[in-house]
């Protein structure tokens, strides 16, 4: 159980995508934000937030989380978190999971953290496959214990550019058998972006 937590935090790397949107005044306080010019990114990335806008609310997280630009608080990290979450932002979502694994700044809730880390990685986020793909190998938080899905999981974090689900993959592969790496392989080749994840395999549950 620790090592699954470690794995998990360690693959909380809070980045943000701050690409790709058209919001006024979002570029401004992005590259801001980039530049370490916290003080101007927060000027223009709140009212945004305030507004609605998800891009805006995630990147207002990660300040508070951070202490970039403002006092560091958790309570306000996850509030921001979790309605660009609710908007659908899948970065927001995995750290919401996160959060929500640790118990930080929210009271420990690991059926939570599943929720969200599922919505992520049915978005094609790599580091919420990761940590979904530990909970299926180690069976925590409620998710039965399926190799099958872990590998496949980690195949598409892998593919990702996920680091820790190649070494995760290569490590589980050795206790499989050649038919459920096949089946693996298969989900993760047929499975799209979008599309609900498989709950347990054919070959793996049990």
């Amino acid at each position: 159980m620790k090592k699954t937590i470690v794995a998990i935090l360690l693959a909380l790397g809070l980045s943000c995508s701050l690409h790709g949107t058209a919001l006024a005044g979002f570029p401004e306080g992005a590259s801001a934000y980039n530049a370490r010019n916290y003080a101007l990114a927060m000027k223009e990335i709140a009212p945004l937030a305030r507004a609605g806008h998800p891009d805006a609310q995630h990147l207002l997280g990660l300040m508070y989380y951070m202490g970039r630009g403002t006092a560091r608080d958790y309570k306000q990290a996850f509030t921001w978190h979790l309605k660009a979450a609710q908007q659908g932002k899948a970065d927001a979502q995995y750290v919401v999971g996160a959060m929500y694994y640790t118990g930080n700044a929210v009271p420990q809730d690991q059926k939570h953290a599943v929720t969200w880390f599922r919505k992520a990685a049915e978005q094609g986020h790599g580091e919420a496959q990761h940590a979904l793909g530990l909970m299926y190998r180690y069976h925590v938080a409620g998710v039965p214990g399926d190799p099958v899905i872990a590998y496949m999981l980690w195949n598409l974090a892998a593919a990702s550019g996920n680091n820790n689900a190649v070494s995760q993959r290569a490590s589980i592969a050795k206790t499989m058998t050649q038919e459920q790496i096949e089946e693996a392989q298969a989900l993760s080749r047929t499975w799209k972006v979008g599309t609900p994840l498989p709950a347990q395999s054919r070959t793996g549950g049990g």
